[in-house]
């Protein structure tokens, strides 16, 4: 009789524990706090991939009671940082046997690199950018309430939003060696919670955009000398694609994405003009949307830095895209563009309206770098192209990779302005971040 007692006991205590519901944490990490606000004292950092138990329904619209490390930390967890996992599948579901459809796996194949010319990539339509865009991007969820039916597992993705940040002192040297507490991202002018800061260096992911037009026949030996420049500072990890354009029926990429150096000087080296209305927009589109979609899994272990390095005299005359289409684009992406400006040359053209053309240009270029968080540069003189080179390489290596939860969940596709502020110096040397200057919010 004690032996069943026993068993009855040991039956109970079991299916109460299994009873306890858990879930995982989805985003790169999160934490576990005393109260639930985005303010309050941490208690633990979890990472992605960690487990919660849930602790007696106490929870608020938009925060859960949770336990962790077995139940000896307890703390509330944003809803929308973990998936949430009722029951588990009963065993008889798991030993239920495949069917022959399901037992055939699909064959899988290894992507080999390509090496020759790939002509007139094609223009995504609006509404194949915004579809890719929805598709490589986590979408945000409401945390409210849901009622969970059995062998039903919710999985609430959260957007995470990164950013590429430079931070320089007053004399525009880079500065090295900050943390997270450094750091301060707004949002529309909302604080918010900053959720990761990397400071070693990551993978570079870029393409090298040259206008092969007439106009930039003079110039185009020295930009292919600047090219190698910046190839050659490479790391074995990073990849660089090499572009060319003239009008729009002539944007092609010459070398695929590739880590080899020799390939990618000698694609350089095969660079020519030729006639043709220039399609700058055209041409950074399809580049810009290239490199952010080349190895771009979203996670936060495989995270490379993206940019292009633009060099044209900015004078765009044959693209078919508008250029607010092109800056919705850079708006979905982290992609960074340095520009390398030749407008000097647009003002001695016969055309009446040279001038006004030229301050287009400029204006067109700088935009490109200060929305992405770049740098633009209209050297004086084809001699400065070596400096101006090995000036970009060594900025694409002093970079924060900064991350933060948006606190506004609304996805009506607006566009939020984003600032990051750093402390003050030592010895209250004054230090400014320079960034993207917002982003468009995910689409419902």
């Amino acid at each position: 009789m004690k032996f069943i007692s026993a068993t009855v006991f040991t039956f109970v205590f079991a299916v109460s524990i299994f009873a306890q519901k858990q879930a995982e944490v989805i985003v790169a990490s999160t934490h576990l706090r005393k109260s639930p606000d985005v303010s309050a004292e941490k208690i633990a950092t979890l990472q992605k991939g960690d487990t919660v138990v849930f602790e007696k329904s106490r929870d608020n619209a938009n925060w859960f009671f949770v336990s962790t490390a077995g139940g000896t930390l307890k703390g509330w967890i944003r809803k929308d940082t973990i998936s949430e996992a009722k029951k588990a599948l009963p065993a008889s579901e798991k030993s239920k046997p495949k069917s022959a459809e399901q037992q055939t796996e699909k064959p899988t194949t290894k992507p080999t690199e390509k090496t020759t010319p790939i002509a007139q990539p094609t223009i995504p339509t609006p509404n194949e950018t915004a579809k890719t865009t929805a598709e490589n991007t986590d979408s945000t969820v409401p945390a409210e309430p849901i009622n969970i039916e059995d062998n039903e597992v919710l999985r609430i993705d959260t957007e995470e939003v990164s950013l590429n940040v430079r931070v320089v002192d007053s004399g525009f040297r880079p500065v090295k060696n900050l943390n997270q507490t450094d750091f301060k991202i707004y949002e529309d002018g909302v604080l918010q919670p900053v959720t990761s800061v990397t400071t070693a260096e990551v993978p570079i992911i870029n393409a090298l955009v040259i206008d092969n037009s007439r106009s930039l026949r003079e110039q185009l030996g020295k930009i292919i000398e600047a090219g190698k420049i910046i190839v050659n500072t490479n790391r074995d990890t990073d990849q660089t694609s090499v572009v060319r354009f003239v009008s729009n029926d002539k944007i092609e990429i010459v070398q695929e994405f590739t880590p080899n150096k020799n390939s990618l000087i000698n694609a350089l080296e095969n660079l020519y003009v030729e006639g043709g209305q220039t399609a700058v927009i055209d041409a950074i589109f399809r580049t810009a949307k290239m490199v952010n979609d080349y190895q771009n899994s979203q996670k936060r272990e495989d995270v490379k830095l993206r940019s292009l390095i633009v060099v044209s005299d900015g004078d765009d005359r044959g693209s078919a895209l508008p250029e607010s289409q092109l800056f919705k684009l850079l708006r979905e992406t982290n992609v960074q563009i340095y520009a390398i400006g030749f407008t000097k040359k647009l003002t001695k053209d016969a055309d009446s309206d040279a001038k006004k053309r030229q301050e287009k240009a400029k204006d067109f270029l700088t935009k490109l770098a200060q929305e992405t968080g770049g740098k633009v540069y209209f050297p004086e003189s084809i001699e400065e192209l070596p400096s101006i080179a090995t000036e970009i390489s060594g900025e694409l290596r002093t970079q924060y990779l900064l991350s933060y939860v948006p606190t506004n969940e609304n996805r009506d596709g607006s566009f939020r302005k984003i600032k990051v502020e750093v402390g003050e110096g030592k010895n209250k040397e004054k230090r400014t971040a320079i960034t993207r200057t917002g982003r468009n919010s995910q689409s419902p």
